[in-house]
């Protein structure tokens, strides 16, 4: 497949950067001061040189294979605002980061069409979504962590990593963040974790070789799409525990790589036994590593985006044809 020149925005960096990785040009909007959503090629990420900064008022003037919207507003308002009538006829995806918000299991999708691609995350995100006429394709996270980073888990701490909890509040399980550390050492890191009592952000980076001391990861969310963070953590070697809520449910195998459950208690009652049990902790944490090689490797990711972008190229051009 020839390299496409595709369109998108830095909604998630860390997950742009792992999208990246699939062999293709990414011309990334930006804005003057670089605002939330126009960020382009910006920050502490190691961009490759397939990563292309566009301003703005250049889209029109560029020539794209397909269009990646990755929000409402990109999709509602910037393809009419920054891109030409020819552009927007374009092949397009909407990739769809987090579960319905409004309503669990009734909220439409703002994308109802049979002529584009929808594409969830996880396939919990699909399953709730009212996806309307547009047709749907799942493609679970894809990871990397440094080769040289190993689970070391000697700190006798669990670890949290969720960015703005405090301002996020029950839908990311600030409370139930809050509950645990009453009876537990806990670490909070992440964008405004200092709201919290917690440490600050870690960069991206950094993350894996800062989370490899901690005893576990202690995913408290209760809703929303599955966090890179428990991957990561996971293809280190490291036992996370988790509200078993949204795709979370399916990612952690009870006693053999970490815990999940929706008894708070019992969830509390597993860290403090991982924090006695060291060995248990490792045990859990390479089977952990294992299964998040075979599920949320890179390879299978950038495979299953080459498919994605092959189909949805191939179904425009044989259209217009």
């Amino acid at each position: 497949m020839r390299p496409l020149n595709i369109l998108t925005w830095h909604t998630h960096g860390s997950y742009l950067y792992y999208l990246t990785q699939v062999p293709h040009r990414f011309y990334v909007l930006s804005k003057p001061g670089r605002p939330a959503g126009y960020g382009g090629r910006c920050g502490h990420m190691p961009w490759g040189d397939n990563v292309i900064d566009l301003p703005v008022e250049d889209a029109a003037k560029t020539e794209f294979d397909c269009i990646l919207f990755q929000d409402d507003d990109q999709y509602l308002k910037d393809q009419f605002e920054f891109l030409t009538e020819a552009q927007r006829r374009l092949p397009r995806i909407y990739l769809e980061h987090d579960t319905p918000r409004e309503h669990p299991t009734d909220m439409p999708h703002p994308v109802d069409d049979p002529d584009m691609l929808l594409v969830h995350c996880t396939h919990f995100n699909a399953l709730m979504w009212n996806n309307g006429r547009t047709p749907v394709r799942v493609v679970e996270h894809g990871v990397r962590v440094p080769e040289s980073v190993q689970y070391d888990g000697s700190l006798e701490r669990g670890l949290t990593v969720v960015n703005h909890l405090a301002r996020r509040g029950r839908r990311l399980g600030g409370d139930v963040f809050l509950r645990a550390r009453e009876r537990l050492p806990i670490d909070l890191v992440g964008m405004g974790a200092e709201e919290m009592g917690g440490l600050g952000e870690v960069l991206h980076g950094e993350l894996s070789a800062f989370s490899a001391r901690y005893r576990f990861l202690f995913n408290p969310i209760r809703y929303t799409s599955l966090g890179l963070a428990v991957i990561e953590a996971m293809l280190i070697g490291m036992p996370v525990v988790a509200v078993a809520t949204t795709e979370m449910a399916t990612v952690i195998e009870n006693g053999r790589t970490g815990y999940a459950g929706t008894d708070v208690d019992a969830l509390i009652a597993h860290m403090q036994e991982l924090l006695r049990e060291p060995e248990l902790a490792r045990r859990m944490g390479q089977h952990a590593r294992a299964y998040a090689r075979e599920r949320f490797g890179i390879e299978r990711f950038v495979r299953d985006w080459q498919r994605v972008f092959a189909e949805v190229t191939a179904t425009r051009s044989a259209a217009v044809a």
